[in-house]
């Protein structure tokens, strides 16, 4: 059964000071943006409207998929940091008091629904925010953590060199520790790498 809204506000809510309600501005306006029903529509085909056990609200979910996509986040981070987080938990409208969805609820929901109905409306979201000037979209980030390099596979000769250099050392640091003092082992790592080069 699809949700789209979370209900009233909590107890909790009417206790804390005046400036909980605000959000930061450029939130405040994506929050404006996604209160435009569109965003619910393709939804509604993949739920009942009065059968089954009851979804996440919508809302809910499409505020959490906005940071996952704005900041690049995973399912378990998101839920952390909006767990952690007063501003983000108001965001998406969950009230306070109320738990944050799983990850594997969030997962679950968008493998129903399919990931490009996601990626379509976090698109048409960014450009409905990119023309209202609420975020900038020009800068690009990128990660350069892995760079493409020619793989080199091990050579058996180069295997035998690390077997001897590994011996070796193990050697030495037998005897370092007074066992096996009177067992004599000759270096030969010297020879084993002219020989495998």
């Amino acid at each position: 059964m699809l949700v789209t809204t979370n209900p009233q506000r909590t107890l909790w809510e009417t206790v804390l000071p005046p400036g909980y309600q605000d959000l930061p501005a450029q939130l405040a306006s994506v929050d404006a943006l996604l209160d435009d029903p569109v965003f619910v529509e393709p939804y509604r085909r993949h739920f009942s409207a009065v059968l089954g056990r009851p979804s996440i609200p919508i809302e809910t979910y499409l505020r959490m998929m906005f940071l996952k996509h704005r900041y690049g986040l995973g399912y378990e981070t998101l839920c952390g940091e909006v767990a952690d987080s007063l501003t983000w938990m108001r965001f998406c409208r969950i009230p306070l008091g109320n738990r944050v969805p799983h990850p594997s609820t969030l997962g679950k929901l968008t493998k129903r629904c399919g990931a490009g109905v996601v990626a379509e409306l976090n698109e048409a979201l960014l450009g409905k925010a990119n023309d209202a000037k609420v975020v900038k979209t020009g800068q690009v980030r990128t990660d350069t953590t892995v760079v493409p390099a020619d793989v080199t596979y091990p050579t058996d000769s180069g295997l035998l060199v690390r077997a001897v250099t590994l011996i070796v050392g193990l050697v030495a640091k037998i005897h370092g520790l007074g066992a096996a003092s009177r067992t004599t082992v000759r270096d030969r790592r010297h020879a084993a790498g002219q020989r495998a080069g």
